[in-house]
């Protein structure tokens, strides 16, 4: 109970290599590649001015595969869910378990006050922090 009241997003949040970031104009092949780079389960898209357009996700990659026949050539931003849920790293830990659990979602893009992503927070994190 005890962690579930002080540990913080900032405590347990993805950051550098391990967050993966990319622009919207580049390919799903090379987005691809940045999220098994980073052992992760998504990418966080930027827009031009670096904020937060969107989120690449693995389950985005299959369900496309399905429609898509030259999906790795498209760009992410015709592919990507625009708009995700996102959470700032003072909220509480729990409260991004909340949202993952009430959403249905495996990861959480952390954004700044500008809506620049800075972390990303996935299931597997709350499991690692013994939140779940």
């Amino acid at each position: 109970l005890g962690k579930r009241l002080i540990l913080k997003v900032a405590d347990i949040m993805r950051t550098g290599t391990a967050n993966p970031v990319v622009k919207e104009g580049m390919p799903v092949k090379k987005v691809r590649l940045a999220i098994t780079k980073a052992r992760a389960g998504s990418a966080s898209v930027v827009d031009s001015k670096g904020k937060l357009s969107g989120i690449f996700t693995d389950g985005d990659l299959r369900r496309h595969l399905e429609i898509e026949p030259k999906l790795i050539d498209k760009k992410v931003k015709d592919v990507m869910t625009k708009n995700p849920t996102t959470i700032n790293k003072e909220r509480l830990a729990a409260e991004a378990f909340d949202i993952l659990r009430s959403k249905k979602i495996d990861e959480l893009p952390v954004v700044d006050e500008k809506r620049r992503p800075i972390g990303l927070v996935d299931v597997q994190d709350l499991l690692k922090a013994g939140l779940v």
